[in-house]
């Protein structure tokens, strides 16, 4: 049987749906960037997000049960928040090379370019989306630490 909506509660492991859900946007964002900027930065954007994925399912795979475990944990919680930081400083970059030409972030169906104020307004609108998610995914992975610490 399933909960009501307004009854569920978070997940003690929200932290691993998030850190999917960050690297599966940051994909489709780093998809935006021109083949010419996307050849320097994409490769290294997406091994972040990726870093953020390891990690916590790494951090998530352990039980805090002893002290060498609880140390390992809170390694890979560290490392997660770490390069989840460091993401978000990439992802700005990023942004600013798409504003440069937002119209070539988006093509129609039938492959004429977007408009410059439509562009900005999909590009403004997922960078929200993935920087609300990146403060989400820090939040959790305090938490997690906090929990950690006070077992």
């Amino acid at each position: 049987m399933s909960v009501l909506k307004g009854r569920r509660s978070e997940s003690k492991a929200e932290f691993i749906n998030t850190a999917n859900a960050i690297y599966v946007r940051t994909i489709g964002f780093l998809s935006r960037l021109s083949s010419r900027y996307s050849r320097l930065v994409a490769d290294n954007v997406a091994r972040l997000a990726s870093e953020v994925v390891d990690n916590a399912e790494k951090a998530n795979s352990i039980f805090p049960s002893d002290t060498t475990r609880k140390e390992l944990r809170k390694k890979h919680l560290l490392e997660a928040r770490a390069s989840l930081m460091a993401l978000d400083v990439h992802l700005s970059h990023c942004y600013e090379l798409m504003m440069l030409n937002p119209e070539g972030c988006f093509a129609t169906g039938g492959g004429k370019a977007v408009n410059a104020s439509a562009a900005r307004k999909k590009l403004d609108h997922m960078a929200q989306e993935i920087g609300e998610l990146i403060d989400r995914e820090n939040s959790l992975l305090t938490n997690v630490l906090k929990s950690d610490k006070s077992r």
